[in-house]
């Protein structure tokens, strides 16, 4: 369950709001964002696991305050970003999925055997002792998405995950998401990977104008952007 409650968000250093007044409550599972440059929805996202705090208002996900319970929220919301070089930090494949387990407690043998499935899941089970940015575009993503679920968080929030992407590397990347028993917050400029999504938000000039199916958001937003 996410709540947005009278959110606006005014970066530090600027008179104009990034975002004005949304009130939004999401409780579906697969959740599309879509909006113009600027528009807001690149701030909407990061507000939902802390990485951006409301200037007003308040943002609470699964009953956790990002603004009082930010520790508690970053274990429980995962973000992957749109270029996945600038989060993946470990030199090895297996080493950079393992670094987020360190946090949780697992022993070694654990983390280990936590490690091994998750590579396995994603197709990246030959590449553990891999160079890490040596991968390819769609692989790295793929081992970002990796990193992230293998903390087994309740809400995955992805900021434009496939504009870096060739078609099929996208594809890729769009079907494991589509897949995923997590809820999904998904920003993009590629509407065909919202055709069976839950419900798409439509952004435009910080403010969020539309909420609805998916065709209905994305005529709404072709109209906008014409």
């Amino acid at each position: 369950m996410i709540e947005v409650t009278g959110v606006s968000h005014v970066y530090p250093g600027r008179e104009t709001p990034a975002l004005r007044e949304v009130d939004v409550r999401l409780e579906e599972h697969r959740i599309g964002v879509v909006g113009a440059n600027g528009s807001g929805k690149s701030t909407f996202a990061r507000l939902l696991n802390g990485l951006v705090l409301p200037s007003s208002g308040t943002v609470v996900v699964g009953g956790w305050d990002t603004a009082r319970d930010g520790r508690e929220v970053r274990r429980r919301v995962g973000f992957c970003f749109t270029d996945p070089d600038s989060q993946i930090v470990m030199p090895t494949v297996a080493e950079d999925v393992a670094f987020g387990l360190r946090r949780r407690g697992m022993s070694k043998g654990e983390a280990a055997a936590r490690v091994r499935d998750v590579l396995a899941d994603y197709g990246l089970g030959a590449y553990a002792d891999h160079a890490a940015h040596q991968l390819s575009g769609g692989q790295k993503q793929l081992l970002a998405l990796a990193s992230v679920l293998a903390t087994a968080p309740d809400l995955l929030v992805m900021d434009e995950p496939t504009t870096l992407l060739d078609l099929r590397n996208s594809r890729m990347v769009a079907d494991t998401v589509a897949h995923l028993p997590q809820q999904v917050v998904l920003v993009t400029h590629h509407l065909d990977l919202l055709t069976d999504f839950d419900r798409v938000l439509v952004f435009d000039e910080t403010r969020l104008v539309h909420d609805g199916p998916p065709q209905e958001s994305v005529k709404i937003y072709r109209e906008l952007m014409a």
